[in-house]
């Protein structure tokens, strides 16, 4: 299957530090309204997990060498760790709650308040944890790839946030890990929400699916190419989502720059979607950008390769700016990129038929604006003192 490239304008080679505001003018976008009720659950998705204070280094010529200052041309601040895929959610139209531990020095202050009060998050969950300190992750960007050192102590148990019973919601995303179970995830499906299950790499080299307990709760699964074809055996990443779906209905495989491929266990249904091809600047958090992709079209009931080509899109739209969460593009980012890769000439017309679903999705004002592309930065420091 051939990539379908589309042109756009290229994202800075140098990201500025000159223009901290956030654009975050014109009509939200609801994907759900068709669906509401008055006895719906209060939120769309429910998560839990570490927010990182993300410093981002950007602009860097080459890797840091031993014993040698590196200078880097850009930087950012922002909420990283579970804040990239609560804000990916949010920014698009899902009233997401959340439950985390928060540190209550300056970071973890700066965290609350961009996650409530700008991305309209729910933190009624969560804690602000007194005399502990937030968790850091420094990203360097340089060539596409990253490199990250992080640093952070567990909070004391006693003042953890437990979410053994979580909000009611139309669905959840369970981070899960070999070994672990995590007892909300069972009462949120038993509540009725569709659990997303997203994994990281197994450090015991077990992959053994058995070790995943939470992955019988999960309505999909969603690993990496690697990752899918060690849990399964497989030589081919594609049968290995075919054989996931024992395991789980409906199976997601990530291919990194060769799209995504789906299998649905229960229809049998199968769908492929090409990566679009954009020029990276800071894939931090693209992961998590995608899942909340894939999460949106699955409530809104799309067909699974629109699931697959949304959640794409999302997630190279996502790498075109740098940090994690800041990063994530809304409804305004969408609609300028659609807007923009059908004015311009030679575009490949197989891929702009798989995208033509976008029509449906964008409302009247955000396909007629003329708005220069709208970004949304992370901030290079945490804050400016207020004069007078």
């Amino acid at each position: 299957m051939t990539a379908p490239t589309f042109r756009d304008d290229p994202a800075p080679d140098d990201p500025a530090d000159d223009d901290p505001a956030q654009d975050r003018s014109g009509p939200q976008v609801d994907p759900l309204a068709a669906l509401r009720a008055p006895d719906e659950p209060p939120c769309d998705v429910f998560l839990t997990g570490t927010v990182f204070l993300d410093i981002i280094f950007t602009g860097l010529d080459q890797a840091p060498v031993r014993g040698t200052e590196s200078w880097a041309r850009g930087m950012g601040s922002s909420p990283g760790g579970v804040a990239n895929m609560a804000t990916a959610l949010a920014r698009l139209g899902l009233r997401t709650s959340l439950a985390a531990s928060f540190g209550d020095d300056h970071y973890g202050e700066y965290c609350w308040d961009a996650l409530e009060q700008g991305e309209h998050i729910d933190l009624s969950p969560s804690r602000t944890v007194p005399g502990w300190h937030s968790p850091v992750t420094v990203s360097m960007a340089y060539e596409g790839e990253r490199t990250m050192v992080s640093h952070g102590h567990e909070p004391p148990q006693r003042e953890q946030p437990s979410p053994d019973l979580p909000p009611r919601s139309r669905a959840a995303v369970a981070s899960l890990a070999p070994g672990r179970r995590e007892p909300w995830v069972a009462h949120a499906a038993e509540a009725g929400a569709l659990i997303f299950g997203d994994v990281g790499w197994d450090d015991t080299g077990a992959w053994d699916l058995a070790a995943l307990p939470d992955l019988a709760h999960c309505e999909a699964f969603l690993p990496n190419a690697a990752e899918a074809m060690r849990y399964t055996r497989t030589d081919c990443p594609r049968r290995a989502a075919h054989a996931l779906t024992g395991h789980v209905p409906v199976a997601v495989v990530t291919l990194g720059a060769e799209g995504a491929y789906a299998v649905d266990g229960r229809t049998g249904e199968a769908a492929e979607v090409p990566a679009i091809a954009v020029e990276a600047l800071d894939p931090t958090g693209a992961g998590d950008v995608f899942v909340a992709g894939f999460v949106t079209g699955t409530l809104a009931g799309w067909p699974l390769a629109d699931r697959l080509a949304f959640a794409g899109l999302t997630a190279a739209l996502s790498v075109q700016d740098f940090g994690g969460s800041l990063s994530a593009p809304g409804w305004a980012e969408i609609a300028a990129w659609w807007r923009t890769v059908q004015s311009l000439e030679g575009q490949d017309p197989e891929g702009l038929r798989r995208y033509a679903f976008l029509d449906a999705l964008i409302p009247a004002p955000l396909r007629r604006a003329t708005a220069p592309w709208p970004r949304r930065r992370a901030v290079p420091t945490i804050g400016f003192r207020r004069s007078g």
